[in-house]
């Protein structure tokens, strides 16, 4: 069985927020760092006495300096990271790359994706993509029997999350993969819910794309999204969502066609967004250092901590029990969950509800068993006293 390992507590003075809250929303939102504050000021500084200098002087240099410490977290080769500000844009950039021509131009995905790469899908309809939404029985899982069969010789992309957003639900990504490389498909694994919390292995499962961002279990704020594309497909490749960085010399400003820029630059764009890159390194590189294995069989611990103090006040859970096939998060769907949601942020319990979900709460490496034990706790205590009545619906 997993076990909590009392020697992460360690890092819990490196998150002030812990210091005045109870904080269980690392799948919505990570604590910030304590670093945050040291690297945002060595980014106003360079820029206070620098000026244009500093894009030479530093700041060129952390846009490859974070790519690469997210490909450790990742199992990806160095330079195969880019940076950009979320998952939509990543997307976009990846996806202009292809053209949807039948009869290869079938989009499979789940209804259990993130809304965001739903909507990114449904409007490439306009340019001959042909999507196919494999759906979820129980709101929790994906028959990955069915998801499997979708995936046939007309199919093109393979967009899919590694963890469900939802129901921190776990798929297999090595079995999707396999699958699409079967009949000429591509996977791109959203991986937003896994990284930092649960083992990523681009390598091993020959992943060919990957997105996801900073702003989770990852613990480095808005604005740091990445894409992965596998080395040997990145040599062809040629976005039309693009802009002069990159350019294989962006700052000679050379007119015309682009002249691409070495694989591990091509799938930048315009300005990079140098203040979150800042912002996000402190975060990715405790990850990194701590390591996802040992961080992941923490969070079992802890969660399994929880279901089973959850089960005995008779909650209803919207999680799978299974380690294999659960993340980071777990779920209650209770009564008044909203409401019961709001009053505990106002007790500075913070989580956060979603509807089809209810109240989700996250344990990473910087809490402790008690904070689970209380978290579940004050849930009960909240309903028995109805204290929830004193909210309306406006939680967000």
């Amino acid at each position: 069985m997993p076990k909590h390992d009392p020697s992460l507590l360690k890092w819990r003075s490196e998150f002030p927020i812990l210091e005045t809250t109870t904080y269980m929303n690392s799948n919505s939102l990570g604590a910030m760092p304590r670093g945050v504050f040291d690297e945002m000021q060595s980014f106003a500084n360079m820029w206070a006495t620098r000026g244009v200098r500093a894009w030479h002087e530093g700041w060129i240099d952390m846009i490859g300096e974070v790519a690469d410490i997210y490909a450790d977290v990742l199992n990806a080769p160095h330079g195969s990271v880019s940076m950009h500000q979320n998952v939509a844009i990543a997307q976009w950039i990846l996806t202009s790359c292809f053209d949807f021509d039948k009869p290869r131009n079938k989009v499979v995905y789940t209804g259990m994706n993130f809304p965001s790469v739903m909507y990114h899908y449904q409007e490439l309809q306009r340019r001959g993509a042909r999507v196919v939404t494999v759906e979820s029985d129980d709101g929790i899982t994906i028959d990955l029997d069915r998801l499997l069969a979708e995936i046939d010789e007309e199919t093109l992309l393979v967009p899919v999350s590694h963890v469900l957003f939802r129901s921190a639900y776990v798929q297999n990504a090595k079995a999707i993969v396999d699958r699409a490389h079967e009949v000429g498909a591509k996977v791109i694994l959203d991986t937003y819910q896994s990284a930092g919390c649960v083992p990523v292995d681009l390598t091993k499962w020959n992943v060919d794309f990957c997105v996801g961002g900073s702003v989770k279990w990852i613990c480095g704020g808005p604005g740091a999204g990445y894409l992965y594309v596998r080395p040997d497909l990145a040599q062809d490749m040629k976005p039309v969502c693009t802009g002069w960085f990159a350019h294989e010399k962006p700052f000679e400003f050379v007119p015309g066609p682009i002249s691409w820029a070495a694989p591990k630059d091509r799938f930048n764009n315009g300005t990079p967004h140098i203040p979150a890159l800042y912002a996000a390194k402190t975060g990715i590189s405790i990850v990194r250092e701590i390591g996802v294995e040992k961080i992941r069989e923490n969070s079992l611990a802890l969660s399994d901590r929880m279901i089973e103090r959850a089960e005995g006040n008779g909650f209803t859970l919207t999680v799978a029990r299974d380690h294999e096939h659960r993340g980071g998060t777990v779920a209650f769907d209770l009564p008044h969950a909203k409401q019961v949601a709001a009053e505990m942020l106002a007790r500075d319990f913070i989580i956060d509800w979603r509807p089809n979900a209810g109240i989700r709460v996250s344990a990473h490496f910087y809490n402790t068993p008690e904070e689970c034990d209380r978290t579940v706790d004050v849930i009960k205590e909240i309903l028995d006293t109805d204290a929830w009545q004193k909210h309306g619906e406006d939680l967000y």
